[in-house]
C-alpha cells in the first residue's frame, strides 16, 4: 500500500509542501511575493509564513496551515489565540522597518490534503 505523500514525508516537509501550494494559489490569484518565512530576532518571537502585496498596494500577512483532514476542526480552526498574536507580534516588526505603512490584511490559507481555502481577512491585529 502506498502511502499518502503527506504521510511519507516529515512534517517540515509538508508544511514546506503546503506553503508551496498557497503561494502558487495566490500567485495566481495575483498577489505578488515579499518575502517567506519572516522571523522576529530573538526567542519567543513570531513568523510569517508569506507576506505578499495585492495589486491595490495592500500587504497582507499569510498564515498557512497544514492538516493531512478535516478532523478536529482542519487546519483553519488550528490558528489560535497563541499564533494569532505571533503573527501580528511579526507583522508590526516588520512594518516598523517601513517609512509608511500600507494597509494591511491578516490571511490563512488552509491545506487539507490537496484542498486549498484562502480567508482573507481571517483575524486582525486585535484579535
Amino acid at each position: 500500500m502506498k502511502l499518502p505523500v503527506w504521510l511519507a514525508v516529515s512534517t517540515r516537509q509538508a508544511g514546506q509542501a503546503a506553503e508551496d501550494l498557497a503561494l502558487a494559489h495566490l500567485q495566481s490569484a495575483g498577489l505578488r511575493l515579499v518575502e517567506r518565512n519572516y522571523r522576529t530576532p530573538g526567542r519567543g518571537g513570531g513568523e510569517i509564513d508569506l507576506i505578499l502585496r495585492e495589486r491595490d498596494g495592500t500587504l497582507v500577512f499569510v498564515e498557512v496551515r497544514h492538516r493531512a483532514s478535516r478532523a478536529f476542526g482542519g487546519a483553519a480552526a488550528s490558528v489560535g489565540d497563541t499564533k494569532r498574536r505571533r503573527v501580528v507580534l511579526a507583522a508590526r516588526h516588520y512594518l516598523m522597518r517601513l517609512a509608511a505603512p500600507p494597509p494591511c490584511r491578516f490571511d490563512v490559507v488552509a491545506v487539507e490534503g490537496q484542498r486549498i481555502e484562502w480567508l482573507r481577512g481571517a483575524f486582525d491585529a486585535g484579535s
